[in-house]
């Protein structure tokens, strides 16, 4: 009995083994079970917050950009010459996309492209496509609204210009950044600052402002107001473009500046091209050349010889000089003018525009005086205009000379110069012999319009006494346009005082069997109290080559028309009269492109352009024709008729 009670103890203990055994197997399956839980839970919660916190922010959280807007480009009286209009950015997720043929056939619809391209962007193995950038607003509507999964929409600025002094204004990117011109160089205080907007999606997908985030509001950029004159830069472009057509030239420039404070009131360049329609853009045509080319100037470089003999020979207008007949031969090379003239007053061989006396009277000055006034004029340093490509020039140091330096300098060769500087070098003489630093850029104003930086005109050297530069005035440059060759730069009312020039470009080291020329004339009015100086550039004209036929007429159309259309150049000058009227009308503009605009949007942009709207068809549609078409010259106040429609698929479905 005993050794029975002994086996039934020994076999208890055995099931409490065994019992202890699962239930410890339990425990520490329960206990890994419960550390796994918890590690995940910490992986989840400390170390992988972000990424799941990412997910979950794509899925219920929407965060939107919203680009600043780009500031104005302003002319001297606030005119718009480049401003920025909202449009809509369409992109997709292909891998969210689950309709592709739904998605390409909505915007086949709306934007005219094939089913078949919308298809092939959604075929991309990428997680992010545009499918249309920088879509009118009015033509984005429905899309916006249509809540296509894995298609989703940016708000972003589209750039518009006025369509004058494109090589001067520049030119912005797709995203709205400037790659050329002042765009570029003034971008840091154009661009905007973008904001952001967080929206939370709700079980139905709807977005809603989230109540408990702090919203960041955009924030737009500074306007950059110029001393430019819109209405002047248009004449300019009109008369450089007519110049270049009817001479059959390679090019032209022309600038128009105020001698007193150094601003410009047009900078303009031929060929150009339409800003808002790129097709077809070169380099070429995106330079601005009248401060990137340089050029052997010719005549109007006397006035560097004329200076000079004025103030440093103490020469007068009477004094007997000799013209050797129209030939001269200096060290070996002749130098030649285009009509024989013997012993004549110095005024004279200014007005007739001596090659002989102008070479004779520079080697009579000598290096140092010669090379001290061109310097002193500007020549060989840049402007300081702070234009991007400004050129220097070439004004060799005088070690650098060799024997033909010196005379040939005194007509205008071996010396290069940009048309800038020559205006300058003119500027200065009509200033009192004051050289004053150029400047385009009058202010930055920020978006509360306070002014942020301001220009000042500076003073940068007195060249010439003002006794001295009045005296060349009166009794040179204003005799040229007079009597001279400069006669057909005469403007009816006014006196003007100035210079031709007529230069043979070098070839291949020679001038020899090349007969391309630059005809220029640089000159300023009224000559009794100069106010304002423009110079006139023509390159390589075949009908004619000779200033006088060639860049004079077109210094006295821009400036006669100008004075006409200009209120502040008529104040300051008292002109008033029907004439001056009577020109102001003729002032051209260059019409836009409207296609793809709302009836509102196009009747702003032409009014933008001193132009009025008529309008047919569909006034709920969008321009799909014009009645001129974009990048015609037209007469400002001119009328163009659009035409305004829905495509029928889109009236159909509606």
């Amino acid at each position: 009995m005993n050794e029975e009670r002994v086996t039934q103890q020994s076999g208890g203990g055995s099931d409490d083994r065994n019992f202890g055994l699962r239930l410890g197997i339990v425990v520490v399956f329960m206990l890994v079970f419960f550390v796994a839980i918890v590690g995940q839970l910490l992986k989840i919660q400390v170390l992988d917050v972000a990424k799941y916190r990412a997910k979950a922010n794509r899925q219920y959280v929407s965060v939107v950009t919203e680009q600043g807007r780009r500031g104005r480009i302003l002319d001297r009286h606030g005119r718009p010459l480049a401003k920025s209009v909202e449009s809509i950015s369409f992109f997709a997720d292909p891998s969210i996309v689950k309709d592709r043929a739904k998605v390409a056939r909505l915007f086949s619809k709306r934007f005219g492209k094939s089913q078949s391209y919308y298809l092939r962007k959604l075929g991309r193995k990428k997680r992010f496509i545009w499918m249309e950038r920088n879509v009118p607003v009015s033509k984005a509507a429905e899309l916006m609204t249509a809540g296509l999964k894995g298609v989703d929409f940016r708000r972003e600025q589209q750039r518009h210009y006025l369509n004058v002094g494109a090589q001067l204004i520049g030119l912005t990117d797709r995203d709205n950044l400037g790659v050329s011109g002042l765009e570029k160089s003034f971008e840091e205080q154009l661009r905007g600052t973008d904001g952001t907007r967080v929206f939370y999606r709700s079980a139905t997908g709807e977005l809603y402002p989230a109540p408990d985030v702090d919203q960041s509001p955009s924030i737009a950029g500074n306007d950059v107001e110029l001393t430019i004159d819109a209405d002047v830069q248009a004449i300019v472009e009109d008369e450089i473009m007519r110049a270049v057509s009817e001479q059959q030239a390679k090019a032209g420039m022309g600038i128009v500046m105020d001698v007193r404070s150094g601003e410009v009131l047009a900078m303009a360049n031929y060929p150009s091209f339409d800003m808002n329609r790129r097709k077809g853009l070169t380099f070429a045509r995106m330079r601005n050349r009248a401060v990137t080319d340089m050029f052997e100037p010719g005549s109007t470089f006397k006035i560097v010889m004329a200076a000079g003999a004025t103030e440093a020979l103490q020469w007068q207008a009477s004094r007997l000089v000799d013209g050797h007949e129209g030939y001269l031969m200096v060290h070996g090379k002749s130098v030649r003018d285009h009509e024989s003239l013997g012993i004549i007053p110095f005024r004279q061989a200014i007005t007739e525009s001596s090659n002989v006396v102008a070479a004779a009277t520079a080697m009579e000055l000598g290096p140092q005086e010669f090379y001290h006034y061109a310097s002193e004029f500007g020549f060989g340093k840049k402007t300081g205009i702070g234009l991007l490509g400004e050129s220097a020039g070439r004004l060799k140091e005088i070690k650098d000379w060799g024997k033909l330096t010196l005379p040939w300098m005194g007509y205008g060769y071996q010396v290069m110069a940009t048309p800038l500087q020559m205006l300058q070098a003119y500027a200065t003489l009509a200033n009192d012999g004051v050289r004053m630093r150029p400047y385009i850029v009058r202010r930055v104003i920020d978006p509360d319009g306070k002014i942020v930086t301001e220009t000042e005109p500076e003073k940068v050297a007195q060249v010439l006494k003002a006794e001295t530069a009045r005296y060349m005035t009166r009794e040179y440059f204003q005799p040229v346009v007079e009597e001279g060759t400069g006669k057909t730069a005469a403007i009816e009312g006014v006196a003007v005082a100035g210079k031709t020039g007529t230069a043979q470009k070098l070839h291949n080291g020679s001038y020899q069997g090349w007969r391309h020329y630059l005809s220029s004339f640089v000159g300023y009015f009224p000559a009794e109290d100069p106010q304002y100086a423009a110079i006139i550039v023509v390159d390589e004209p075949k009908a004619a080559y000779y200033a006088s036929t060639v860049a004079a007429p077109v210094f006295s159309r821009i400036c006669g028309r100008s004075l006409a259309c200009s209120p502040e150049m008529q104040q300051r000058l008292e002109l008033k009269s029907p004439e001056w009227e009577r020109l102001g009308k003729i002032t051209t503009v260059v019409v836009p492109e409207l296609k793809g605009l709302s009836a509102r949007e196009a009747s702003e942009l032409l009014e933008w352009h001193g132009l009025s709207m008529a309008r047919t068809g569909d006034n709920e549609g969008l321009v799909t024709s014009q009645s001129v078409a974009p990048g015609t010259n037209v007469q400002k106040e001119s009328r163009v008729t659009v035409h305004l429609e829905w495509n029928n698929q889109e009236k159909s479905d509606e």
